[in-house]
């Protein structure tokens, strides 16, 4: 039986939101077999638990926000996609995350950390099926046309394979690879894609912050792009790492279905707005899809029954 995951103990880390600007302590518990991730805001005066699912998806501008029930106007937890996609990487199922503040740390800017810090509470197996969701027929969202068309489609596969491709029409990005593929079958999620920051451009950095945004950024966590040439020092940890963190994005984004899913992702120009669409359009239609376990680890796709390696 392939079996879900949680942690082993208690681990800690002190960051800034990227975002917010806030300082913030963020604690990673155990939980239960079918809690699933479930965020706690416990600097409130009533803690407030907000579990992750597509619908609780409430802003999506720059980063993916949760809310508990999907209200703008509840308690939120900015910025999830990073953790989520760590958790997405190494199988993590059932996890508690204590914040005290409404922003989960940016750290490096990467899942690296995160992967870390899961890592060193241990990851225990538990005694209950891993439930996956398995896409039966495609879905897609696009949106605008010519220049401004980007889109994003899951399709039937037996196991998890990702490709994205952008297009900047930037110099120093488009010197790096524009498209990437990555297989959870083939490819190891920790060496391949976790090392993978965010980036931002100079040119944009006084509208994001007239918009409350970016606060916290930077070189420490971003990857800063002028008109011409990226301006950090130690220049980029892969050739294609633009790519690359759009598709570490878009695990995370993903994994807040709340189940690992078995499906084909490929996007273009896709972002946290279309991914959490698409999440929403496959879930609308319950043909679409169908929740299944592995009694049988030889019948589950490849690579999903082994613990990633430790650090």
């Amino acid at each position: 039986m392939i079996r879900q995951r949680s942690l082993k103990t208690v681990v800690r880390a002190v960051g800034v939101g990227v975002h917010s600007g806030q300082k913030v302590e963020l604690t990673l518990r155990p939980a239960p077999p079918d809690t699933g991730v479930v965020f706690r805001r416990i600097d409130l005066p009533e803690p407030v638990d907000i579990p992750v699912t597509a619908f609780a998806v409430c802003d999506t501008r720059m980063a993916s926000t949760i809310s508990a029930g999907g209200d703008p106007q509840a308690p939120k937890v900015q910025t999830i996609e990073h953790l989520m996609s760590a958790c997405a990487g190494l199988g993590i199922d059932n996890l508690r995350v204590d914040l005290t503040a409404e922003e989960v740390p940016i750290l490096d800017g990467s899942a690296a950390t995160f992967v870390f810090l899961l890592q060193s509470a241990g990851i225990a197996l538990q005694d209950a099926p891993k439930r996956f969701l398995r896409v039966k027929r495609a879905v897609e969202i696009r949106e605008g046309e010519g220049g401004t068309l980007k889109w994003a489609r899951l399709e039937p596969y037996h196991g998890y394979r990702l490709s994205f491709e952008i297009d900047f029409n930037h110099p120093a990005v488009d010197a790096t690879g524009r498209r990437v593929e990555f297989d959870f079958a083939e490819g190891q999620y920790k060496r391949d894609i976790a090392r993978a920051r965010t980036f931002g451009f100079t040119k944009d950095v006084e509208t994001m912050r007239a918009r409350g945004l970016g606060l916290g950024g930077s070189m420490d966590n971003v990857i800063v792009v002028d008109d011409y040439r990226v301006l950090n020092s130690d220049g980029l940890r892969y050739d294609d790492e633009f790519v690359k963190h759009k598709i570490l994005d878009a695990i995370g984004d993903l994994h807040i279905a709340g189940r690992p899913l078995l499906a084909r992702y490929s996007a273009f120009r896709s972002g946290h707005a279309l991914n959490n669409r698409l999440l929403r359009r496959l879930l609308a239609d319950e043909g679409a899809f169908e929740i299944v376990a592995f009694e049988d680890e030889a019948r589950a796709p490849r690579g999903f029954a082994e613990l990633a390696p430790a650090w």
